[in-house]
């Protein structure tokens, strides 16, 4: 039992780091994948209206009809609401994340606690035999 005990909070130990490490890997890797593909949807969007933009002035310029120029403005106004929707889910999606980070966090702190709390019960035991 002397010799078993140490190895067993060994094991214990770097059980719990190995899986303590995959999941912050996890949240790394999502995390990075959020943020990746938020720039994404910002650019695509930023893109599109710089576009939308660049046509309607185009359009008043070249002087085409006013039911045009309202059609792009109307078009103008639906992808603004858009981009707004997509930023409004982007910073939801990243609270989120912040959320479940902060969780993760106070479960490792949490766990290196009863880690702690395992080893002075081994060697409390230990000690007494």
């Amino acid at each position: 039992f002397v010799v078993v005990a140490p190895v067993v909070v060994v094991v214990v130990v770097v059980v719990h780091v190995m899986v303590v490490a995959v999941v912050v890997l996890v949240l790394v890797v999502v995390d990075a994948v959020v943020l990746v593909v938020g720039v994404a949807v910002v650019v695509v969007f930023v893109v599109v209206f710089v576009l939308v933009v660049v046509f309607a002035d185009v359009v008043v310029v070249v002087g085409v009809a006013v039911i045009v120029v309202e059609v792009v403005v109307i078009v103008r106004v639906i992808v603004m609401d858009v981009v707004v929707v997509v930023g409004m889910v982007v910073k939801v999606v990243v609270f989120v994340f912040v959320l479940v980070d902060a969780v993760v966090v106070a479960l490792v702190v949490a766990d290196v606690v009863v880690v702690l709390v395992l080893v002075v019960v081994v060697v409390s035991v230990v000690m007494a035999v």
